[in-house]
């Protein structure tokens, strides 16, 4: 190993082993390597180090940041780039195949089927990416990896990004970007100015190379080549190779002409005109360079031939004009997402779901703030006043997203606007699905059956009834079939995701049939078929007739590795204009974890699906939390002196908490009645049953009690609310005296330990962050985070607070609350690794060691792959 590969491998310790050498091209060296994080061989290339001494880190990383996001299935991935000990480096996938150089080198031309499909193919790649405004610049067979028969463009746009990020400091050094023999003209005059028809004649010139085994201009030296390609006609491909199409010749040499406007506009002009002969008007001088002269004196036999040449060129004409338009082509791709736009899995409900028309979706991203991306975009934008939202889905017409958060189903337009709430649901909803009457049927909870309301709100209706005598607990995740007639869906029993069932109920006759196939969140995909999950992480289709609602044959399964949930649904979407989009992988898991004020952990639950809000009891010997058995969040309590886990409820619950004396835990929930969240308790050693300990109109978000064990300061939402906060006395009943009440979202309330200052967090100032105010009042609040804050918790002699800060690290924040309030030094306890709560501390802090008890999450191993114009596939794979 040299000493420079030495270095890079110290340097890259962390993040990349370096396995072996690869090669080395015009502008980087190119190592086989193992990305350590997420176990798979990658492709690590380091800028050579003079092209990196002229560009400079920053600018390089910065210019980059355009290409990293090309989403498309000809397309070589960007994963990651930096800067390490001088190097710059930027990491794609390694393919285990050849590169088209490799093939050319071997077989010297190419089949000129074969050429022509590796062309369009790249033609595909480049027209997307050039609809991005990015030109790759250095089209070459190097650049060119086949893997499983299909081509992929590597290094795309990493030209541009050198390019821009060098400037005229490469020219001044002698370094250059681009290959002599595929260089447009312009490009090797160094204009910097290119667009799509460079990179569309540098296509053309290996399309040339493929057929004839030489690029259309060779020399001795770059400067040779480069004077040819500047000055020199290239000779048609036919000289070569005279079994070239006259089409195919004339649409290469037509992509070789000198000024880019007598080119293709577009790389799929070029690709149209490659593989269709009456695609478009190629230009006189390509047509008479392609064809071969005809003898000036005919024969009568020659004029026979001619004449019988015309009469099938004027058939091919007219089929051309009267035959079935083609099939769309089917694409298939991986979509990535900036890592501060991640999408969010760690919920109970769907994650993403594609519009009406396929052009776009929408996702639960970070904050589970709902995000748009359009197709032909590479940044998503995120939704306002979505923030804790799940389970998306579309309105007919694509203008409405509706969504559940706090404790109801909302609506917001993509054309902006504050949310409008449809109905009111508890916090184990269960999917809702839009039809074209306008009516939303849905789920409320864990424990019903589907209702139905206006999308403009109103009084829900009942649609099904749960038959209790078969086992049935709940149906869940409505999907509405065209026309709104009827509506399919999923029956669980309460035992295993394994058992649940598809069902569809008729909205006229409410009629509900079992359809006898075991399985998970049916939708319906417009070819006729019924789409749905299984347990084991299958996606499988089944013939449908959605009038007379019968199932007309046996099922196919089309994928694996599906990601599915514990709450009985699967993660994929179908638009009604044939698109799919499906993640991959395992949902996470969450252990209970004990942290030291300086970091250290140590687990003592593991593995379990859904975890949420633990809490010390007063005497710090158990911790109550929200943990899920079958896809329902209930109370539970682990004792750590005897190290058990004992299930405290068992019709939904949210946010426990202990009163003063740790005789009884209180919570949120709808009750086995199913009604609003209100406030309950349930007596701490599982005797009794829970009883009800505040209830009002309004949704009863969560209750923290006071210190006095007498009153409880609760977060509620009512009509046209984000969350306000109240204080409410319970022993003996007072009426509710509010604390926060603003047009602004409140969370997280946490009253000090002396019951006179709360603290919440507020996005009053267009961000999140953490405030204290009096209890009740009067008196001004006090900001105490300072860059973006979250989950705030008062150290249990309150002379501390603890939130989350918005730059990934945890905080501690001195406070003095006697005789007046005042905030001091913000100090760093350690990296935030932990899953958080945006509307509710997801953590607590030991009342005499000091340590903490959080919640952590694995690395979930997942990826959204959208496939275009799947509706074509399906068919075929159900033939």
């Amino acid at each position: 190993m040299t000493d420079i590969t030495e270095r890079l491998s110290t340097a890259i310790a962390d993040r990349y082993r370096i396995q072996s050498h690869l090669g080395q091209g015009g502008m980087a060296t190119v190592y086989l390597a193992e990305d350590l994080k997420h176990d798979r061989k990658v492709a690590l290339k380091v800028l050579l180090p003079e092209l990196a001494a002229v560009i400079g880190a920053e600018r390089f990383l910065q210019e980059i940041k355009v290409t990293a996001n090309l989403q498309h299935p000809h397309i070589l991935q960007l994963y990651d780039s930096g800067e390490a000990d001088s190097f710059l480096f930027y990491v794609m996938p390694y393919v285990d195949g050849e590169s088209l150089r490799d093939k050319l080198d071997r077989e010297k031309q190419l089949a000129v089927d074969e050429a022509i499909s590796i062309t369009t193919s790249i033609a595909g790649a480049l027209d997307y990416a050039h609809r991005q405004d990015v030109i790759h610049r250095d089209i070459k067979p190097e650049n060119i990896l086949l893997h499983d028969g299909q081509a992929m463009v590597a290094d795309f746009g990493i030209a541009l990004a050198v390019s821009e990020a060098g400037s005229t400091r490469l020219t001044e050094t002698g370094l250059s970007i681009g290959t002599p023999q595929y260089m447009s003209p312009e490009q090797a005059m160094g204009d910097r100015q290119l667009d799509a028809r460079s990179d569309v004649y540098s296509l053309s010139a290996m399309l040339y190379e493929m057929l004839t085994g030489d690029p259309p201009y060779t020399g001795s030296t770059a400067q040779a080549i480069v004077a040819k390609v500047i000055t020199e006609k290239a000779p048609p491909v036919t000289t070569v190779r005279d079994t070239v199409p006259p089409h195919v010749a004339a649409a290469i040499q037509q992509a070789l002409n000198k000024l880019p406007a007598d080119r293709f506009s577009s790389a799929a002009g070029f690709a149209d005109a490659l593989t269709r002969p009456t695609s478009g008007p190629v230009t006189a001088a390509a047509e008479a360079q392609a064809a071969p002269e005809l003898p000036r004196v005919f024969s009568a036999r020659q004029f026979g031939m001619v004449a019988g040449v015309a009469v099938l060129a004027l058939g091919g004409l007219l089929w051309t004009w009267l035959k079935p338009a083609p099939t769309p082509e089917m694409s298939r791709f991986a979509v990535t997402i900036p890592d501060d736009q991640a999408m969010n899995v760690n919920h109970g409900g769907t994650t993403v779901v594609l519009s009406p028309d396929g052009r776009r979706f929408v996702y639960t991203g970070p904050d589970q703030q709902l995000y748009v991306r359009e197709m032909d975009q590479l940044i998503a934008r995120p939704l306002a006043s979505t923030e804790n939202a799940r389970a998306p889905f579309f309105s007919p017409d694509g203008k409405w997203i509706g969504f559940h958060a706090e404790g109801a189903i909302r609506k917001v337009s993509l054309a902006g606007g504050p949310p409008l709430t449809i109905t009111t649901a508890s916090s184990s909803f269960r999917g809702a699905s839009w039809g074209d009457n306008d009516l939303v049927v849905f789920t409320p909870s864990t424990s019903d059956p589907l209702y139905s309301v206006s999308a403009a709100g109103g009084e829900p209706v009942q649609v099904t009834t749960i038959d209790s005598a078969t086992g049935e607990i709940s149906h869940r995740w409505p999907v509405v079939l065209p026309g709104s007639k009827a509506v399919v869906f999923t029956i669980f029993d309460g035992s295993s995701a394994a058992e649940a069932e598809l069902a569809v109920v008729s909205l006229e006759t409410g009629i509900t049939t079992r359809l006898r196939l075991k399985g998970m969140h049916p939708q319906y995909a417009p070819s006729g078929h019924l789409v749905y999950g299984t347990n084991d992480a299958a996606l499988i289709a089944v013939p449908f007739d959605k009038d007379r609602l019968e199932i007309t044959g046996p099922p196919v399964s089309l994928l694996e590795g599906l990601m599915t949930r514990i709450s009985i649904t699967a993660e994929f979407s179908i638009s009604p204009s044939g698109e799919l989009a499906y993640l991959t992988g395992l949902p996470p898991e969450f252990s209970l974890v004990l942290v030291d004020p300086d970091g250290a952990e140590l687990k003592i639950i593991e593995d379990v699906q859904d975890l949420r809000g633990p809490r010390f009891s007063t005497d710090g010997n158990r911790i109550a939390m929200e943990l899920s058995e079958g896809g329902v969040l209930d109370v539970w309590v682990y004792d750590l002196r005897e190290e058990t886990l004992t299930r405290m409820t068992f019709d939904g619950a949210n946010y426990p908490e202990w009163t003063p004396d740790d005789k009884y835990v209180s919570f949120s929930s709808t009750g086995s009645e199913g009604s609003n969240l209100d406030i309950y308790r349930t007596a701490s050693d599982g005797s009794g049953v829970a009883e009800l300990v505040y209830g009002a109109p309004e949704i009863q978000w969560e209750g923290v009690w006071m210190p006095d064990g007498q009153s409880m300061v609760v977060r509620e939402i009512g009509t046209g609310s984000s969350g306000d906060i109240i204080l409410v006395g319970i022993d003996p009943p007072e009426d509710p005296v509010p604390l926060v009440n603003t047009n602004f979202d409140e969370r997280s309330p946490k009253p000090s330990p002396d019951g006179r200052w709360l603290a919440y967090r507020s996005d009053e100032s267009g961000r999140n962050e953490v405030f204290v105010r009096p209890i009740p009042g009067p008196g001004g609040k006090r900001q105490v985070s300072d860059n973006g804050g979250t989950e705030p918790l008062w150290s249990h002699d309150g002379s501390e607070i603890f939130y989350r800060g918005a730059d990934g690290n945890f905080y501690s924040v001195a406070m003095r609350t006697s005789p007046t309030l005042s905030v001091g030094r913000r100090t760093i306890l350690f990296e935030d690794s932990f899953v958080p709560n945006s509307a509710h501390a997801n953590y607590d802090q030991h009342p005499t060691t000091g340590q903490f008890v959080m919640v952590k999450g694995t690395a979930t191993k997942s990826d959204l792959v959208i496939v275009l114009n799947w509706r074509e596939e399906l068919k075929a794979r159900m033939e």
